[in-house]
């Protein structure tokens, strides 16, 4: 397996679409909304603008390539915000939970629906997910939080009855689970370079390989890169991860650390039969989740999160290579795939996951300049929900008189960071400290084995991190 910075998806997308090499932005421009990063929060955003308003002067500016950072980097997994219903009803009551949830749902659809009608090719199959137990303690987790949207009125979930779970999760290690229609998989680098397509087409101006090199507030607000700037009336800061290189006050907000993916050569027929041939992501009821899911040419993905913490929430190099934790990755596909234990690895990789302290992004107006918004913070949840970002931002810089932007620009996710970590080393240090509990407990569970009392304790103060309630 070859060394590259690229992801496996975005060599993939970049082979079959054979881009010209990028322009960097050079000289002065001037826009009225100048959008730092090119990813999907930053092209839903140029999108909407322009489809709103088609006379806007959109500029977007991408440090690398659209697709280089965690756009396409990720598992490719769109899952929404239900299993989070009792979490979000604790932290912003229930009828803004119960718009969270619904509005997570309906992005999984209007992903769908544009690629359609835009023509993106991106392997987008809206065939659902399993959310499933693969050990005796992580029975019944599901079970109160049904309950709770079942009174709601917003439960989607469906039991899986016991004789048909391999079937439909695709692996017999799987002990329960429920399934939700409202999800799916997409290879995700073709829908950022899908996005990028429809963007130029739109008239939006997009420039790869122009860095920010500062940001200068005022109105207008003026960017500067390394050949060029852009002066404009709004600009809109969606950096993701990235965001903590430039602004300091970010730092502490989220956590950096990896997500980690290994993927299969196809494998069809080994496919069909483990019972994976099918678009439906399954995602199990760890804190740092395993997630699999396989792909139309028959390959089969499997990642876990929650592995490298970054000091000083650095950008690592490692977050761009191929991921060190190749060897416990395979083990694990074998276990949860055996059907596909003779089949060669074809590629592993990694990137950086923006986790916030309560496992959900925030937005907000960068230090209080009405013209300059920013949102980050997805934690590892982020291919649907960037359809939401892209929206509540897009709604944040538009003028005031539009009615329709009301319900996301004062919606609960706008305010800023909702927490924060302790400062360095002991944030780091901490990590450590949950990181290794949240391992040991995980290995006992997985063994039948007694958890330490101490471990458990030190393991839920990760429990925001987890794709469901604990």
């Amino acid at each position: 397996m070859p060394h590259t910075q690229l992801s496996f998806w975005l060599a993939e997308a970049l082979a079959a679409e054979q881009p010209a090499e990028p322009t960097p932005l050079q000289g002065q421009h001037d826009a009225d909304v100048c959008i730092v990063g090119g990813g999907f929060t930053g092209l839903w955003c140029a999108i909407q603008l322009k489809q709103a308003q088609p006379e806007l002067r959109v500029l977007v500016l991408e440090k690398g390539l659209c697709g280089g950072g965690a756009s396409g980097r990720n598992g490719g997994c769109l899952l929404t915000w239900s299993a989070k219903y009792p979490s979000l009803c604790k932290q912003f009551g229930e009828a803004q939970a119960a718009w969270l949830v619904r509005t997570s749902e309906q992005a999984v659809h209007e992903i769908a629906r544009f690629c359609e009608a835009h023509g993106i090719a991106a392997e987008l199959r809206v065939e659902g997910t399993c959310y499933t137990a693969t050990s005796e303690a992580q029975r019944g987790a599901m079970a109160p939080i049904m309950a709770r949207l079942d009174e709601a009125g917003l439960n989607r979930w469906q039991p899986i009855a016991a004789q048909d779970l391999a079937g439909q999760c695709g692996s017999a290690a799987h002990l329960e689970g429920v399934f939700s229609p409202h999800a799916g998989s997409v290879q995700p680098a073709l829908l950022v370079r899908g996005l990028l397509r429809v963007a130029r087409t739109l008239g939006v101006a997009v420039y790869e390989q122009s860095p920010m090199l500062r940001l200068d507030a005022g109105q207008p607000a003026r960017v500067q890169t390394p050949a060029g700037s852009v002066s404009a009336g709004k600009v809109v800061l969606a950096m993701n991860s990235a965001m903590v290189e430039h602004f300091r006050e970010f730092r502490r907000a989220i956590v950096l650390v990896s997500s980690d993916m290994v993927i299969t050569e196809p494998a069809p027929e080994a496919l069909v039969a483990q019972g994976m041939d099918h678009g439906r992501s399954t995602v199990d009821g760890r804190t740092f989740v395993y997630y699999a899911r396989s792909t139309p040419a028959g390959r089969l993905m499997l990642g876990k999160g929650g592995n490298t913490f970054a000091f000083a929430n650095r950008h690592l190099a490692s977050f761009d290579e191929p991921s060190r934790y190749l060897a416990p990755l395979t083990r694990a596909l074998h276990r949860f795939f055996p059907a596909l234990k003779d089949v060669p690895i074809a590629a592993s990789w990694c990137g950086a996951s923006d986790r916030s302290v309560d496992g959900l992004p925030f937005f907000g107006h960068w230090r209080r300049q009405p013209n300059i918004v920013y949102g980050l913070g997805y934690s590892g949840n982020g291919v649907a929900q960037s359809w939401i970002g892209g929206r509540i931002l897009a709604a944040m810089v538009r003028d005031d008189e539009w009615q329709e932007d009301i319900p996301w620009r004062e919606c609960a996710l706008v305010g800023g960071p909702r927490g924060y970590f302790p400062p360095e080393p002991v944030r780091w240090l901490g990590a450590m400290l949950v990181r290794s509990a949240i391992r040991r407990k995980e290995r006992a569970e997985d063994a039948g084995l007694p958890v330490r009392w101490l471990d458990k304790r030190l393991a839920r103060l990760a429990d925001a991190a987890g794709k469901a309630d604990k």
